[in-house]
């Protein structure tokens, strides 16, 4: 099958920190996955930006793209033209009628807020790129649910959830020799020590309102025990509130604001705490579509403690990767936590079902194959030149 790749948020080559977030890290993978199957001839078209300037870009990257797939879906014979994300698909009502003459079909995967961005204009243009698309596979059935109430015919619906790359996330022989790395890590970055024995919490993502990292900080962390430490990785608009609520609370020494961090310091941090936690909040118009994050702590062994709320549902299975709590119930995350807290046969246990159910149902080589399964049908007949 010969698939034509579009995606807008790839980061500077060999600048992985550069653009950050799960939307950015299913499109590389995703890239990747199909590229390394044997099924598959691969092209891409993609935008490498940091995040910074990614925005401003993204304009004039769209506006080539009418130019760009016409040419190489007739020259490369594309079978499918496959968008990582609704942004690049909105071009697909304008792309249609370039396009005739051709058997190509398109394709793309949403992820949340590419769906539900609360702005009138751009929801006014949504069912119409359904219209235009031959394919949608959402990553969630929460986006799935959104992209129905949007217009979506249903015979165009395909739920494929993100993937993870387990090479970059190798398994924990010993918990103990990492933990000592993670605790060495964090004293070159200051801060009182960290108490023998103490229970690590952690969480990695962008600072933003429905990631409910202020929340958990405000509401959660001062119902836990001394002895619970929290690491905070990542940074954004929320970060200066989190700050305020660290220093109000008086939670210094028990809440580490880590900021962005490596790929280096992410897999120690995964490698070296005990717990990875979700506690999302919903707001209106900015849904969790899936998580990435969730699968990459999985992949590390940390057992997940997430709100059971969008997206997250299709990730956390209670008993086999972790426990979806009710989101907004400080009482629920504390006692769940404490469950784990002096119990390091639950935690182990825990920590080995984390691993053997992310590989089992999200490693890419299972992932890709459901992406392959979909788009063949779209393929039935070969080459994507119509006579003439």
């Amino acid at each position: 099958m010969r698939i034509l790749f579009v995606s807008h948020t790839f980061p500077l080559e060999g600048e992985p920190l550069s653009n950050v977030g799960g939307m950015q890290r299913l499109a590389v993978e995703q890239e990747i996955a199909l590229a390394s199957h044997p099924d598959v001839e691969l092209t891409s078209l993609v935008l490498r930006s940091s995040s910074r300037w990614t925005e401003l870009r993204t304009g004039p990257f769209l506006l080539r793209l009418l130019w760009e797939i016409p040419r190489i879906v007739r020259s490369a014979a594309v079978d499918v033209v496959l968008f990582s994300s609704m942004v690049t698909a909105a071009l697909a009502p304008l792309l249609k009628p370039r396009l005739r003459g051709t058997r190509v079909k398109l394709a793309a995967t949403p992820v949340g807020r590419d769906v539900t961005l609360p702005n009138p204009a751009y929801q006014r243009l949504v069912p119409r790129i359904f219209s235009a698309l031959d394919l949608v596979l959402p990553i969630s059935r929460a986006t799935a649910e959104e992209c129905l109430s949007r217009g979506l015919a249903p015979e165009k619906l395909r739920i494929v959830p993100c993937g993870v790359d387990p090479s970059r996330f190798p398994p924990v022989e010993n918990r103990s020799a990492t933990r000592a790395e993670l605790l060495a890590a964090l004293k070159l970055v200051g801060g009182a020590p960290i108490p023998e024995g103490a229970l690590l919490l952690c969480s990695v993502g962008r600072h933003q309102e429905r990631k409910g990292f202020h929340w958990f900080v405000e509401h959660v962390m001062p119902r836990l025990p001394e002895d619970v430490v929290y690491l905070l990785g990542g940074s954004g608009p929320m970060t200066p509130r989190i700050q305020e609520i660290v220093r109000h609370r008086n939670l210094r020494d028990r809440v580490r604001v880590l900021g962005r961090i490596s790929e280096e310091m992410l897999l120690t941090l995964f490698r070296g705490a005990d717990l990875f936690v979700m506690p999302n909040i919903p707001v209106p118009g900015d849904m969790e579509g899936f998580g990435v994050v969730m699968l990459e702590a999985g992949l590390c062994g940390l057992p997940i403690l997430a709100a059971d709320l969008e997206g997250i549902r299709d990730v956390v299975r209670d008993g086999e990767n972790g426990m979806l709590l009710p989101a907004g119930d400080a009482d629920a995350f504390a006692r769940a936590i404490e469950s784990f807290r002096h119990n390091p046969g639950r935690l182990e246990a825990a920590s080995r079902s984390s691993v053997q159910a992310t590989l089992s149902r999200f490693s890419w080589e299972v992932v890709v194959e459901q992406y392959l399964e979909a788009l063949r049908p779209l393929n039935s007949t070969t080459g994507a030149l119509a006579p003439g």
